[in-house]
This record gives C-alpha cells, sequence and structure tokens, in this order.
C-alpha cells in the first residue's frame, strides 16, 4: 500500500512534468500582487469566491488603490465598518460579502494586528490560521489566498487547481492533499509557489475565456 506521503510526491511529480510539458519553463507568470493595503488585501479575499476576478474583482480593487489610497491599516477600516461605509468602499451590496469583511475587520482590530507586514508575519501561527478559520464564511481556500495576497508563498487552491490536476489524473479533491501536491510540484519545478499557483490560474481562466468563446 502507498503512503500518504509517497502519494503526495507522485502526484507532484506528474502536476510538475505536465506543466513542463505545457511550457512553464519559458511562460513564467507574475505572482499574485501583494498588496501593502489592508483594505485591498480584505476586499479581493472577500470578493474573489464564486465572482469573475477580471470582470467583477479587480475593477473594484483598482477602485480602492485610486479612492481610498490612504486606508491601509486596520483601524481606518474599522472607522469604516462604524460609518456603515464598507458597501461603498467595496462597491458591492450583497450582505454577504459584506458581513465577511466587517467580521474580518473587527477580528483584526481583536487581534491588533494593524499593517499587512504584522498580518504576514501572524500567517506562521497555526494557532492564529485557527482563530482566522472561526470567522464566518472564511475556510482555508480564502486564508490561503490572503496568504498569498500579502506575501506568503503558498498555493490557494480553487477550481482552477482542481481543474488541472484533473488534467493529470488526479481525483482526490480533499483540499489539503491538494495544496500540498501542488507546493510540491512548485518545489520540483524551481519555481516559487505564489509563481506556481499565478501560472496555473492564468493557464486555466483563460482557456476557460476561451471555451466560452467557442460555445456562441
Amino acid at each position: 500500500m502507498v503512503s500518504q506521503a509517497l502519494q503526495t510526491l507522485i502526484a507532484a511529480r506528474r502536476v510538475a512534468n505536465y506543466a513542463m510539458e505545457l511550457g512553464l519553463e519559458v511562460a513564467r507568470q507574475e505572482t499574485r500582487p501583494v498588496y501593502d493595503h489592508m483594505g485591498a488585501v480584505l476586499a479581493d479575499s472577500v470578493l474573489q469566491s464564486g465572482l469573475s476576478y477580471n470582470s467583477v474583482v479587480r475593477p473594484r480593487i483598482n477602485n480602492i488603490f485610486t479612492k481610498y489610497p490612504d486606508y491601509t491599516q486596520t483601524s481606518m477600516l474599522v472607522d469604516l465598518v462604524q460609518q456603515g461605509e464598507v458597501s461603498t468602499f467595496m462597491s458591492w451590496t450583497h450582505e454577504e460579502k459584506i458581513g465577511r469583511f466587517e467580521a474580518l475587520v473587527i477580528f483584526l482590530k481583536d487581534a491588533s494586528i494593524e499593517t499587512v507586514g504584522e498580518l504576514k508575519e501572524c500567517f506562521t501561527s497555526k494557532n492564529f490560521i485557527g482563530s482566522l478559520r472561526s470567522v464566518r464564511g472564511v475556510g482555508p481556500k480564502t486564508i490561503d489566498y490572503m496568504g498569498c495576497l500579502v506575501g506568503v508563498d503558498s498555493v490557494a487552491v480553487d477550481r482552477h487547481v482542481k481543474s488541472f490536476a484533473k488534467r493529470v489524473g488526479i481525483v482526490e479533491d480533499d483540499y489539503d492533499f491538494l495544496k500540498e501536491v501542488f507546493c510540491y510540484a512548485a518545489d520540483l519545478s524551481a519555481v516559487s509557489r505564489r509563481e506556481f499557483d499565478a501560472w496555473v490560474w492564468h493557464r486555466e481562466s483563460s482557456m476557460s475565456v476561451a471555451q466560452m468563446a467557442f460555445s456562441f
């Protein structure tokens, strides 16, 4: 019987080999951006789930940078929450995502985390990650995605990662398993995990757009 560790490494090698065959070495993509702006970090982390990034999320994050360049710290976001201005800040009206943003702001305030640099340091703490998971609607993907935005070298397992895995015959869809597989695949490919994550995202999202265009 193959051990879990060996199974993970075998799957990682298959992912890495396939990525190399597709031109990973010559098509190196930029990594996901690292924000030094707490408002942008939280808004991006909250909005990205279930929405088109290019057409829905990115314009709103760009708007935040343009209209709220100084809202870089948690205390400034607390003021937004208290004034009921989160919807305007995010250019969003659905209560679920607004509520999640507000809950994250209060969580960071209570944890005395003021800057993006302080938040990045906290990602090394398992206790902090466990506490962050207690925020309603915040799961492992949101946490890993947020980690990438603050500069943590990791992979956020989304539908694009799952689609890529299925292309090489990996049917296991457990989040932690796929995260390990793609992190190790990046290591085997001698690229940063954030860079590999971005490369997979760009490739799979562009394929989805092409398939949608072809269907019309």
